[in-house]
């Protein structure tokens, strides 16, 4: 092996336990390294008294997204839809997003179960057009066009208060700068606490 393997858990535990967080949120590939940090945490809480609090994976609910190609959504493919496209980029790239691809005519039934647009309209969509769309795509009620039309006036009013806010920042840079030092001041001061408290335990001179 190598020390990576061991190293990088560590080392990621490190920065978790230091702030005191109950909940981090992660990817799944990244679940074993939170159950190390809880067994680390449980360790020392038993060796030196209650110190860290057991941390849990904060998961979305829909942990990966398909890419416009099908594949694992990701930047470095080239098939993302990302948060702050503005709305005819993100129309491009839903209206050549891949589909069902037994469903070659716009009058063939559709399989929304194998659709990568469907698997999108879980997440964006609300249950009534997931509904209808789950059953016109099936009886070739609609077509993909119609179907991905539908997806993307979801995706832009769920995701428009996002770019919004994102823009405005980028507009504030001042503002962002204060904020970041508001904020490491608040992790410093966690940190120093949280290190206080660890060598009190363990009785270790300061």
């Amino acid at each position: 092996g190598n020390y990576a393997f061991l190293g990088y858990p560590v080392l990621q535990a490190a920065d978790i336990l230091i702030y005191q967080a109950h909940f981090v949120p992660v990817g799944e590939d990244q679940v074993p390294h939170i159950e190390l940090t809880r067994e680390i945490a449980r360790r020392f809480n038993k060796l030196y008294g209650e110190v860290f609090p057991e941390p849990q994976a904060l998961l979305t609910h829909a942990p990966r997204l398909p890419g416009t190609d099908g594949r694992k959504m990701s930047k470095s493919y080239g098939n993302d839809i990302r948060l702050t496209d503005p709305p005819e980029l993100m129309w491009e790239k839903l209206r050549t997003m891949v589909t069902d691809p037994a469903r070659v005519r716009r009058t063939d039934p559709g399989n929304p179960d194998v659709c990568p647009v469907y698997a999108l309209h879980r997440v964006f969509s609300p249950p009534e057009h997931q509904a209808h769309v789950n059953v016109e795509c099936r009886r070739a009620g609609i077509g993909c066009v119609d179907c991905k039309r539908i997806l993307y006036e979801n995706l832009r009013e769920r995701l428009a208060p996002i770019a919004d806010k994102s823009a405005y920042y980028e507009s504030r840079p001042e503002e962002v700068r204060e904020l970041l030092i508001e904020g490491s001041r608040r992790a410093r001061q966690c940190a120093a606490e949280t290190m206080a408290r660890v060598r009190a335990a363990m009785r270790m001179a300061v």
